[in-house]
């Protein structure tokens, strides 16, 4: 399978997907050591997903994107010249959520970051993909009385493209973070269509905070300036944040910020992953990615 993937952050998507072939390697029978027998990280590693290239104009996160892996940046997604491109299978993205965000100012498409999705519908309009899969934050159903999602659902049926769609939330995916998103799933009518939702949210849960060790640092209305406990679930890891937000953590008798690797494996990475810039930019690069985990669990439906 190839496939395309924009505004695509530090790999959230290239990992959860190479995870998911992984694991159907291992479903038929394959070891471990057969499939690191010729490399020992996801850079080297060859695999049946091919990505055809990205997009990403943030220069942080391209430094670690390039870390991991050796894919073609296609740059700023306004500027892709669709004819250019050579033939997917699949278009993922996680097209800026901010706009949608209750944690922003809810503009919607009258921020030029809500119409970036535009974006996405031009290329899909002359590629012609047989799947989709994007994310965005829960917000963007209920924005605007509903009529933002139904513009960007009546958008993709013009297109040609069937959706399903579902709000999944990271602490059922096995790591201890309350992060909803919903993610859209397109198909081209008249291909094959892969039942991917609903995903039954059978994970592992995190039992809840203990109220009694939670505090306040002070009177605002952040949810991330609470202290939480280490055997709780942590809030949202705030998007762009730059660390200011991040949660804070009652350890022993210290209280301090979740750390990047803490915030790492949070988002389903290994520990490292986001290593060579500023702990700023980690914290940031790290909000704004997806969940590891999910896009794994969904890839595994969506093969």
């Amino acid at each position: 399978m190839k496939y395309l993937s924009l505004f695509s952050g530090i790999g959230g998507f290239e990992l959860g997907i190479q995870q998911a072939y992984d694991n159907r390697e291992l479903l038929q029978g394959k070891t471990t050591e057969d499939l690191s027998a010729n490399s020992t990280n996801t850079k080297e590693r060859q695999t049946r997903a091919t990505c055809i290239g990205y997009s990403e104009v943030d220069k942080y996160a391209i430094q670690i994107y390039e870390k991991h892996f050796n894919h073609k940046n296609y740059g700023d997604i306004t500027t892709i010249i669709p004819s250019t491109l050579p033939s997917f299978d699949l278009l993922v993205g996680g097209f800026p959520c901010q706009s949608f965000s209750i944690a922003g100012k809810r503009k919607g498409f009258t921020d030029t970051r809500g119409t970036l999705f535009f974006e996405i519908a031009r290329i899909v309009r002359e590629k012609q993909p047989r799947l989709l899969l994007l994310e965005n934050v829960k917000g963007l159903l209920s924005h605007d009385k509903g009529r933002t999602f139904y513009t960007i659902i009546s958008t993709l049926d013009e297109l040609g493209y069937d959706c399903q769609w579902q709000v999944l939330n990271s602490k059922n995916f096995g790591v201890p973070q309350n992060r909803e998103r919903v993610f859209i799933v397109g198909h081209l009518r008249g291909t094959s269509r892969p039942k991917v939702f609903p995903i039954t949210e059978t994970g592992k849960k995190v039992k809840k905070v203990n109220q009694a060790r939670l505090r306040c640092l002070y009177d605002g209305n952040f949810q991330s300036k609470r202290v939480y406990g280490k055997d709780g679930l942590s809030p949202t890891i705030p998007t762009a944040c730059g660390g200011q937000h991040i949660p804070f953590l009652l350890d022993e008798a210290e209280i301090r910020r979740l750390t990047p690797t803490e915030c790492e494996r949070l988002q389903g990475f290994p520990d490292g992953w986001t290593e060579g810039v500023s702990d700023t930019q980690r914290y940031k690069t790290l909000g704004n990615a997806v969940t590891v985990n999910v896009i794994r669990e969904i890839a595994k439906r969506l093969l």
